[in-house]
């Protein structure tokens, strides 16, 4: 091959199996549609091999194509690390680190955890991402982000991980029921279908029922939450209970509610929270002293 890819390149494909579209692949990558298109073609050529089959009004990523797309984010990921290592010479604790976070965490300890890194690291700039933890992953294999704070356990696919605390869970229901519980924590003694749940691509779903051994899948309602305040609303309601984990509950969310939280009778029930990075980063170092100072803040905001 007389000629190689460019990463340009490769960073077309990789975008466009990501959005599935031309036009937003394109606003992706901040080219016009048509830069994106003869890029992949000429990505196409340099291979001598079929990437993508076309029509007038769609297309689809052939088994050679998806394999490029494999191979070409591995590529992308290596070479970011690549720069990671020389921007970090001016200090493990300096330089940009790109953080992703899933939306049951990022509300309740990214503030502290943002003002803390400024006074202890000034010279570290934090870049923010909300996903839900499979899209965070991702966006990490692919180079995208350097550093998650996930909810685990969870399939990681041979990332690197450390734990940095646990993050207990709390039923909680309204005062009026809690009563006529006698303030007991154990869900068995709640009617069927009264326990409400976040939607299944939110893991905190999986890590309560896991936490609380909740074993009895007919107290759970069919009804599925998108986010924590509208598990706040329902339970406010009166209509039933919710697991809560214990950084939302520090943070005020049941405040001006007649909510009540309680501890459930289940040793240990809790979520471990940690980190997660690609194993070609050259940032190890870097991360385990962050991942120092998100414990604290962890163990500020679970107490």
């Amino acid at each position: 091959m007389s000629r190689w890819p460019s990463l340009k390149q490769l960073h077309y494909l990789v975008a466009l199996a990501e959005c599935q579209n031309f036009n937003r692949a394109a606003k992706q990558c901040f080219v016009s549609q048509s830069t994106l298109s003869t890029g992949i073609q000429t990505l196409e050529e340099l291979l001598g091999v079929q990437l993508i089959e076309r029509d007038h009004k769609a297309f689809i990523i052939t088994m050679a194509g998806l394999e490029v797309v494999d191979r070409a984010r591995r590529i992308l990921s290596q070479t970011k690390d690549m720069l990671d290592l020389a921007s970090v010479q001016g200090g493990v604790m300096s330089g940009t680190l790109r953080l992703g976070c899933i939306p049951t965490i990022a509300p309740f300890l990214l503030s502290d955890l943002v003002t803390q890194s400024s006074l202890q690291f000034p010279e570290l700039q934090l870049l923010l991402r909300e996903d839900t933890s499979a899209n965070l992953l991702l966006q990490l294999e692919a180079g995208e982000l350097d550093l998650l704070v996930l909810a685990l356990p969870y399939e990681l696919r041979g990332l690197h991980s450390r734990s940095v605390g646990h993050d207990p869970f709390k039923l909680v229901l309204h005062r009026s029921l809690a009563a006529q519980l006698e303030n007991s924590a154990d869900y068995r003694l709640l009617p069927d279908q009264s326990i409400y749940l976040l939607e299944q691509e939110h893991c905190l779903t999986g890590h309560a029922l896991a936490a609380c051994h909740m074993a009895d899948r007919s107290k759970i309602n069919p009804f599925a939450a998108t986010s924590l305040y509208t598990l706040i609303q329902m339970v406010s309601a009166r209509v039933g209970a919710t697991f809560l984990p214990q950084m939302a509950i520090h943070s005020g969310v049941l405040q001006r509610t007649e909510l009540v939280a309680l501890s459930p009778s289940v040793q240990l029930a809790s979520r471990e929270i940690g980190l997660v990075w690609r194993p070609s980063s050259t940032r190890v170092e870097t991360f385990y002293t962050f991942g120092n100072l998100v414990a604290d803040c962890l163990a500020a905001c679970c107490r």
